[in-house]
């Protein structure tokens, strides 16, 4: 055979092992770049109309005067100044996403409304210059996943660990990406916070679950059947064979006397129902307590709301 030919066929045969892989072992692949992080959406400070329910008005206002109405009203103003700092952040993208998804408030003709049953929490008379201070320092950030506001769900304590949506909130649509359970910091919630036992008659058991369809005439035993990835009570079963949402039976007993479904025990006597458990709310996203302390220990507040949120950016809308 020609010995050109030859050499050309050997060169081949090098050059094919390399693009199979088969090159030499000490030479790895090269690492690809990161991406670029996304920009934020650059945009003026919105103003917002706010429908103040203690008097039926429509007011206007800057979007960061009314956000500093609602740390006042959602926090206590006394405390660190990185804690409300980051339930700004949280007030600023719980806003942010319902004005982009559903309008605000469209019942009211408004973005916002002061009437925490329909919206956030608002307290214009306990805004001090730590509110102000903290709603500054985070001007226009909001929380985005992939580019948008996220749901700024949060909660007065988690009891140590927070939950999913599903599990605390019965959330119907698919588990947010952002959301996981995760260890919270919550040892400076206040004693009846952190354990806490509650007795409810049978009579007003009763007439919860009949609000949720489910009606019983008496009430023999409540176990907890199914619990989700933070070990609060999902499903629980009633007199062996009613089931009964966990979320859903603390709104109808009132919740903020079930304060949480992190549940110790269930005890059924012959008049009584009595729950013990630990925390104070849904324990989806941020819990206040756990930015309490996570604030004394120093975090900023772009540390603490990226603790609760996984994978969130911190986005800086408007200067």
């Amino acid at each position: 055979m020609n010995r050109k030919i030859i050499v050309c066929l050997v060169l081949l045969g090098v050059l094919s092992l390399t693009l199979i892989g088969c090159s030499s072992p000490q030479k790895k692949p090269e690492t690809p770049p990161m991406p670029a992080p996304q920009q934020a959406t650059q945009q003026q400070e919105p103003d917002i109309t706010v429908f103040m329910h203690e008097t039926g008005e429509k007011k206007t206002m800057k979007m960061e005067e009314y956000l500093a109405g609602v740390v006042a009203g959602e926090m206590k103003n006394d405390w660190p100044v990185e804690a409300l700092a980051a339930q700004a952040i949280i007030a600023r993208t719980f806003t942010l996403e319902a004005m982009e998804t559903k309008g605000g408030v469209p019942e009211r003709g408004t973005q916002a409304s002061t009437d925490i049953k329909e919206f956030q929490a608002y307290n214009a008379k306990a805004v001090n210059d730590n509110i102000k201070k903290a709603v500054q320092m985070t001007r226009g950030m909001v929380l985005t996943y992939q580019g948008k506001p996220i749901k700024g769900w949060f909660h007065a304590s988690a009891g140590g660990i927070t939950a999913t949506a599903k599990e605390g909130l019965n959330y119907r649509e698919a588990e947010p990406p952002y959301i996981e359970s995760v260890q919270s910091p919550d040892e400076l919630a206040p004693a009846d916070i952190k354990n806490w036992t509650i007795v409810f008659p049978k009579e007003a058991v009763m007439a919860a679950m009949a609000k949720m369809g489910k009606k019983v005439n008496d009430i023999s035993s409540i176990e907890i059947t199914q619990k989700g990835p933070s070990g609060r009570a999902v499903m629980l079963r009633v007199n062996r064979e009613v089931e009964v949402s966990g979320p859903e039976l603390r709104v109808a007993l009132d919740s903020t006397k079930l304060k949480s479904m992190l549940l110790d025990k269930i005890e059924v006597g012959e008049e009584n129902v009595t729950f013990a458990g630990k925390g104070y709310g849904h324990g989806v996203g941020m819990s206040q307590w756990g930015a309490n302390r996570m604030a004394k220990d120093g975090k900023k507040p772009e540390e603490i709301v990226t603790h609760y949120f996984k994978g969130v950016k911190v986005e800086k809308r408007w200067d």
